[in-house]
């Protein structure tokens, strides 16, 4: 059984049909990866996922249960979380408070929410700059911000929302260590990116959308020599 089930999604917004009979799976253990062009209802298959969105037809399996009508809290208690292109971070807050924050969906006392939010910063490469403002931190360390306070609610699938945006190539290379460990660690990823350069060496399998649609799946290599995955991309000409 995989961990994550997709079946038959289909998301509309008036007339606009975002996501489109779309299916897949996430195995446990997997780095999966999702692309597709500005506009393919990539974001969109996230907010379903993680209750943002109540689909308007299909199903969604997490664990063995079906968890399509579920509030964005009731999936991260379920042990789904999942970070944003533009960083949702409590600017105001020291990293520290910020990750505890995300810790106490889990742990529920100051104390042991402290404890694991240190512990999930030194895993990221952050707890030498706990006490720093987190509006203040960099584009890096704020994506690493927003996977502390992910990981720190102790999930089994995190949902990545191009976690390499903005990020130069020296930056990639170490999300990409920082991906597996955090694999090797025991939770499955599921990775929306436009940055190929992140996601062809991190993933194991690639699925990709264009206007809703899925239109195909694979390894790295086979997606990246699929003439629909590149017409969706390059144009026809």
């Amino acid at each position: 059984m995989a961990l994550l089930e997709v079946r038959k999604l289909t998301k509309r917004f008036g007339g606009l049909v975002a996501l489109d009979d779309v299916s897949f799976n996430v195995e446990t253990g997997e780095i999966v990866g999702l692309i597709g062009p500005n506009g393919a209802g990539k974001t969109t298959l996230f907010n379903c996922v993680t209750g943002f969105y109540e689909p308007d037809s299909g199903e969604i399996h997490f664990d063995g249960h079906n968890i399509c009508g579920l509030k964005p809290h009731e999936t991260c208690l379920k042990g789904i979380a999942r970070t944003f292109q533009i960083v949702k971070a409590f600017h105001s807050m020291r990293v520290m408070e910020s990750v505890t924050t995300g810790a106490l969906a889990r742990t529920g006392w100051t104390q042991d929410g402290e404890k694991k939010a240190l512990e999930t910063l030194g895993f990221v490469g952050l707890a030498d700059k706990k006490n720093v403002l987190a509006g203040s931190l960099t584009i890096v360390d704020r994506k690493r911000l927003g996977l502390a306070s992910a990981l720190a609610t102790g999930p089994k699938l995190v949902l990545l929302d191009e976690v390499a945006a903005g990020l130069n190539p020296v930056e990639i290379d170490d999300v990409i260590r920082l991906l597996r460990k955090i694999r090797d660690g025991g939770t499955t990823l599921f990775v929306v990116e436009h940055v190929m350069k992140l996601i062809m060496p991190v993933a194991d399998r690639v699925a990709v959308l264009h206007h809703g649609k899925k239109i195909a799946e694979g390894s790295p290599e086979e997606v990246a020599r699929d003439e629909a995955v590149i017409e969706a991309y390059l144009g026809r000409e």
